[in-house]
């Protein structure tokens, strides 16, 4: 009975040896928590994890399961958890904060320790983590390690940064460079969340920037937002951490690594080695001490578990032609893949695996191959012929078209007949028609998206007038005018290549398909009025040569991505010389056409601005020339300002608000100027530009008004509004008796009354009245549009 009981305790003893080489997660552990799978090492629940630092604790949390650190202590919320081929855990960690009154006198704080690392499992990635810091005169740090007295510091790693802000508007949205947010790469080794802020002066920044904040966050997980200055303080961030095996062998001070390659079988593993799975391999940690388990190459699964369900499975790699490529017949095999060429063919190069077998070539094959490349060489000769034939046509199509001069002009980039059909592919994308043919959208070497069209074809008599028009282009550099880039001349026709405008014409967006329209605000369509006037300002008088476009309208205004507008399509443009004020022969558009150049043929600058008043008032009306089947828009609005004195009933109602209607009316006022018949009387483009100016800074002056407060009264009409009505009165010539005898600087004066009116209006405030008020905040203007690039004259 005693031999009885002494072979008992010998299995006892060996069963609980084999115990603790032997990993895996018992059965009836829960494996998931919540939408988290928790994978062993990990588990929930005594018994399932393989020691302290791995355990998992699941917590409800507003009706659901939220996996946790259970060594934590603090509240550590699992995201993910994975253990192939990365030892990773994504968790949210809470932002360090630090908080100050005017006086400077700190408020509250917090550092960030939750003490996540009490078992010694985790690293904080610093391959996938940075640190980030935010406020107004900050500085924090992070911090790691005993230096143990060597070097001038009590740490063996530092990582932080300085922020600073001039005032509440400094900070911009997605820049995090130094200016109320700053990052930086920390070292590896970290194990904590622990952050120092050093106390710097206080002062009017509280009002914006009450506290200081640090924090470690994934550095795909984090854009910077002005709003952030002013965070949540119980805010967390998702932060990545490596984990390893960091079991202690005999002495305290030393962590478990890999064994030795020479002992590294299954046979000879030290107890409580973690690599049980069959086809599992060692890996030292690069983020710490310890070790880390992977699957051999062909295999995938959890290398912590010896379950041939779960641990390191083969891979079957026929199954994953695009991640294991065969150009033959595969069979799977353990760990790997074969691959064989199919009958009647052989390996080449690198082999199946690599490329395409190829034939074992008998000799009819090789007859075969001798006849064809026979055949091939004669093709050859002919095919020789033909492109020096071709050669030769497009050299003499590049001298027609002024190859000669133009090659020599430094700004003009002359493409090649190949280049052309390269940066078209085969003209596939077309996007419009233009003045002598089609619109072909392309793209050139750097990814660069231009526009190519036919220009107008070219004999000896109309080369020098091409190629000087091409020169002048080419030399018109402004932001509003389509910018030529080169062009093609080994064709019959020349192509030219311009820049590209993303978002088509004016014409599309004010008078497209109605399912597709833009929605058009009062500053868009002023700065897209502005910008066209400026382009038109700079042809007639900036350059050297004096140019007149012939066919402004709206099909002819370009809008980039950003609704930039740009002045296009010059194939009706003639260059005028220093003798010459008019020419004879240039077509238009019908609607837009100056009637004094309709009747006499000169074509002077004044005509351009008639043509740019029409399009004024498609701009304020959203109204093509001709409306309603017959109904003219010149006309309608000659009548509505003869009768009324007011465009009004024709504006636009998506932006005819009542606070903008002044604005409108002086638009409107300024295109009768530019359509009146006798061409002295109309103002030149330099005026046209100032005018919208003005009124541009009188619409930016009103919406930015320190995003201050408006009042809504709710008995009587607003004294700001009854002070615009008595402005817009005293503005016409009517209320004050005086006559339609203004001069064009009398418009220019009352274009400057408005910008006035509307920016004293911005600078007094609302008027307090003793009825009843409620307040509300007016939405700031748009950004990007207008303000940005035009500044209040002082």
């Amino acid at each position: 009975m005693a031999s009885l009981r002494l072979l008992a305790g010998v299995l006892l003893i060996l069963m609980s040896s084999a115990a603790v080489g032997i990993a895996g997660r018992p059965a009836g552990c829960q494996a998931r928590c919540g939408d988290v799978d928790i994978p062993y090492p990990f588990g929930i629940g005594g018994g399932c994890f393989r020691s302290a630092g791995f355990e998992i604790a699941c917590n409800t949390s507003n009706g659901g399961l939220v996996p946790t650190l259970a060594a934590a202590n603090d509240t550590i919320q699992v995201q993910n958890l994975t253990v192939f081929p990365r030892p990773e855990v994504k968790v949210m960690l809470p932002v360090a904060y630090r908080c100050y009154n005017s006086g400077g006198n700190v408020t509250k704080q917090f550092y960030g320790d939750v003490e996540l690392n009490n078992e010694g499992v985790y690293r904080i990635s610093d391959e996938r983590n940075m640190f980030v810091v935010i406020g107004c005169n900050t500085v924090a740090w992070n911090k790691h390690g005993d230096s143990e007295g060597k070097g001038l510091y009590t740490s063996l790693y530092y990582a932080g940064c300085v922020t600073y802000c001039s005032d509440s508007l400094s900070a911009k949205d997605g820049k995090c460079a130094g200016v109320g947010c700053c990052h930086v790469d920390i070292p590896p080794e970290l194990t904590d969340n622990v952050v120092t802020f050093q106390q710097w002066p206080r002062g009017e920044q509280v009002d914006f920037s009450p506290c200081d904040y640090a924090f470690l966050i994934d550095k795909e997980e984090y854009q910077f937002q002005r709003s952030d200055l002013k965070m949540d303080l119980n805010r967390t961030m998702p932060v990545w951490l490596d984990w390893a095996i960091r079991d202690r062998d005999g002495n305290a001070n030393s962590v478990a690594s890999c064994p030795a390659p020479e002992v590294e079988t299954r046979k000879n593993m030290p107890a409580g080695y973690a690599c049980v799975s069959v086809n599992s391999k060692c890996v030292n940690s690069t983020n710490g001490p310890g070790y880390y388990c992977n699957c051999t190459k062909g295999y995938q699964g959890n290398p912590y578990d010896d379950d041939p369900n779960k641990g390191c499975k083969d891979i079957d790699e026929c199954a994953r032609p695009d991640e294991y490529p065969c150009y033959g017949v595969c069979r799977n095999t353990p760990g790997d893949y074969e691959c064989r060429c199919h009958t009647g063919y052989q390996p080449s190069g690198d082999g199946p695996k690599k490329q395409e077998c190829s034939s074992k070539f008998p000799f009819p094959a090789r007859l075969a191959v001798g006849i064809t490349l026979g055949l091939s060489f004669l093709i050859v000769v002919v095919l020789f012929t033909l492109m020096m034939l071709q050669k030769r046509k497009m050299n003499k199509y590049f001298k027609k078209n002024g190859g000669s001069v133009l090659q020599k002009v430094d700004n003009i980039m002359i493409f090649s007949k190949d280049e052309v059909k390269k940066i078209l592919k085969n003209n596939s994308d077309i996007i419009g028609e233009g003045g002598f043919g089609k619109v072909y959208k392309g793209r050139l070497k750097d990814d660069t998206l231009v526009a190519v069209k036919t220009s107008i074809e070219v004999n000896e008599a109309r080369k020098e007038d091409f190629t000087n028009e091409v020169i002048i282009q080419s030399q018109m550099m402004h932001n509003n005018i389509i910018k030529l880039l080169g062009c093609c001349l080994e064709v019959d026709v020349p192509m030219l290549v311009y820049e590209f405008a993303a978002n088509g014409s004016l014409k599309d967006i004010l008078h497209g398909d109605a399912n597709r329209l833009v929605p058009l605000s009062l500053d868009l369509r002023l700065d897209i009025a502005v910008q066209s006037a400026e382009g038109l300002r700079y042809m007639h008088s900036s350059i050297s040569h004096t140019i007149r476009h012939g066919d402004i309208k709206p099909a002819n205004i370009l809008l980039t991505d950003k609704f930039i507008a740009k002045i296009s399509d010059f194939g009706t443009s003639k260059l005028l010389t220093a003798d010459k004020e008019f020419t004879m022969v240039v077509a238009g558009s019908m609607g837009y056409i100056d009637p004094i150049f309709y009747m006499t043929g000169h074509l002077t600058q004044k005509s351009d601005v008639y043509s740019f008043g029409v399009v004024l008032l498609e701009l304020i009306s959203r109204k093509p020339t001709i409306y309603d089947k017959n109904y003219s828009l010149v006309i309608e609005f000659q009548k509505a300002y003869d009768r009324e004195n007011s465009g009004r009933a024709l504006f636009d109602k998506e932006i005819a608000i009542e606070e903008d209607v002044l604005i409108l009316e002086e638009i409107g006022r300024l295109a009768m100027d530019c359509l009146k018949e006798k061409i002295e009387e109309r103002p030149d483009m330099k005026e046209v530009a100032a005018r919208l100016m003005m009124l541009l800074v009188a619409t930016n002056s009103l919406r930015f008004s320190k995003s201050r407060l408006l009042v809504v009264y709710h008995e009587g009409p607003s004294a700001e509004l009854a002070e615009t009505k008595n402005l817009d009165n005293r503005l016409r010539p009517e209320a004050s008796g005086e006559g339609r005898e203004e001069n064009h600087m009398g418009e220019s004066h009352r274009a400057k009354a408005v910008a006035r009116h509307y920016t004293g209006l911005a600078r007094q405030g609302p008027r307090p009245r003793a009825a009843r008020a409620e307040t509300v905040r007016r939405k700031p203007r748009r950004e990007g549009t207008g303000f940005a690039k035009y500044q209040t004259p002082p």
